[in-house]
């Protein structure tokens, strides 16, 4: 998992948290706890990195009390047919919302590693919907990227480019102009111009900027971090961590149906 650099970037969050309910308040607890916990030392293994996204999932406590911040969690699921930077059924049961930086190494090894199983297994049934949210960290190629893939959004093309940016080795190269637009040929975006001016345009600013607001508000100041039908969820965390997580929720939405 990757960490926040900048303390500003705590200290903003905690001044966005003071504007928030208690119900997110104590999200914001849960996920600073979650993030710590996926991130800690493994007291089983020796010289094992305390920045590792490999560690055990940073569980969801099943503490009844912690039911409501959930629901208030699970609002956050934005379930727009029309949305760009989604995938999977607007009313599937379960869904997942992503919160993650195109420069960030463990977003990529989600990407890579993970996700594509869980869209084979999950989103291609109905059962599962992603949605992601950008939530650039890492300074001016982090906000860039964000934009850029949001500009690809618009010609349909965000997933396209979504695999591009997070390829084996691309974040290496970095995401300057020329790169975003190399990204942008590799992913199929059809009028370069138009994409130009998209990522740059006030509403890529403003949509990156309420994705972030949101991340924030939750109190998230590592990438990725996840919620499951509104469950906290830290780290790229192994295949089966994931699968864990949506079939329980998948399971709760069925006997909340009943």
């Amino acid at each position: 998992m990757s960490v926040t650099p900048a303390k500003n970037s705590v200290k903003n969050s905690r001044r966005r948290g003071i504007a928030i309910g208690a119900g997110v308040l104590t999200a914001a607890v849960l996920l600073g706890v979650f993030s710590y916990t996926a991130t800690k030392p493994d007291a089983a293994s020796s010289g094992a990195s305390a920045s590792s996204g490999d560690k055990p999932a940073a569980e969801v406590s099943s503490d009844p009390r912690n039911s409501g911040v959930h629901e208030q969690l699970l609002k956050l699921a934005r379930r727009d047919t029309k949305d760009p930077l989604a995938q999977g059924r607007a009313d599937a049961p379960v869904v997942l919302i992503e919160y993650a930086d195109f420069k960030c190494g463990y977003c990529g090894k989600f990407a890579r590693d993970t996700e594509p199983a869980l869209v084979k297994k999950y989103v291609d049934d109905g059962t599962l919907r992603i949605e992601w949210r950008n939530f650039p960290i890492f300074g001016a190629e982090s906000e860039g990227a964000a934009r850029a893939a949001w500009a690809a959004g618009q010609q349909g093309r965000f997933w396209e480019f979504h695999e591009a940016a997070f390829a084996t080795g691309a974040k290496e190269k970095g995401f300057g102009p020329g790169q975003l637009d190399e990204l942008a040929r590799t992913a199929g975006v059809k009028d370069l111009d138009r994409f130009r001016a998209d990522r740059e345009s006030d509403a890529a600013k403003k949509s990156v900027n309420q994705d972030r607001e949101e991340a924030y508000r939750l109190g998230a100041t590592s990438t990725p971090s996840f919620l499951v039908n509104g469950k906290p969820l830290a780290g790229a965390q192994p295949e089966e961590t994931f699968t864990q997580a949506i079939e329980a929720a998948k399971d709760a939405a069925k006997d909340a149906a009943k």
